[in-house]
Formats: C-alpha cells, sequence, structure tokens
C-alpha cells in the first residue's frame, strides 16, 4: 500500500514538472507580428507556429498515454483514481486546444504572405 501511494506521490510529481512552463516563443512575438511587412516575414512567422504546434501536439499524445495508463490501472491508484484520469484527459484536451490555435494562426500568416505576394 505505501508503495502505491509513493507511486502515485511520483507520478503526480512528473506530471506537475512536465507542466512547467515551457519557453514556445523565445522570441518577442507581439513584435515580430507587428513588424512582419514581407511574405518571407509571414512564413518565418508561420513555420513558428507550426514548431509550437507540433510541440503542444506531442504533450497531448503524451498525456493521452499517461491517460490510458490511469484507465488501465484504476485499481490501483484506488479513490484518486478518477480525479487522476479527468486532470489527464483536461490536460491532453488543452494542449490540443493550444495546438489547434497555433496551427489557425500558421494558416492565417500564410494566407497573409500569400495576399502580399
Amino acid at each position: 500500500m505505501k508503495i502505491c501511494k509513493v507511486s502515485v506521490i511520483l507520478l503526480v510529481l512528473a506530471s506537475l514538472t512536465s507542466c512547467a512552463h515551457m519557453h514556445l516563443h523565445p522570441m518577442d512575438m507581439t513584435q515580430a507580428i507587428q513588424n512582419a511587412k514581407t511574405p518571407a516575414d509571414h512564413e518565418a512567422l508561420a513555420k513558428h507556429y507550426e514548431a509550437a504546434a507540433k510541440d503542444l501536439q506531442l504533450k497531448a499524445q503524451e498525456y493521452k498515454k499517461v491517460l490510458e495508463k490511469y484507465e488501465t490501472n484504476a485499481p490501483h491508484y484506488g479513490r484518486q483514481a478518477q480525479d487522476l484520469q479527468d486532470h489527464t484527459a483536461a490536460l491532453a484536451h488543452l494542449y490540443e486546444q493550444a495546438a489547434k490555435a497555433n496551427r489557425d494562426m500558421a494558416d492565417s500568416h500564410r494566407k497573409m504572405a500569400a495576399e502580399i505576394k
């Protein structure tokens, strides 16, 4: 029983550390968007948003895998099983939403680049 509690605590801590701030925007995005005048500028922004979307989608997939483990091993987690499943599912959903928002921004900048040409 003690080993089970320790493993749950370690899993939760691992999940929390993976939620730490990710540096998806190493540049000042507001300034980069305001200064984008050429098609190349907009293409660079689109590539940046695509890379961010890819990273976020990978994170969502990781959380889905963790969710599957929680679901298959629910009896090991006792009363916390549903909370862990709900929390992990919510995280996966949020990362998917963020990935979609980044893909939408990439599409928007590609359209702007095409309009300028």
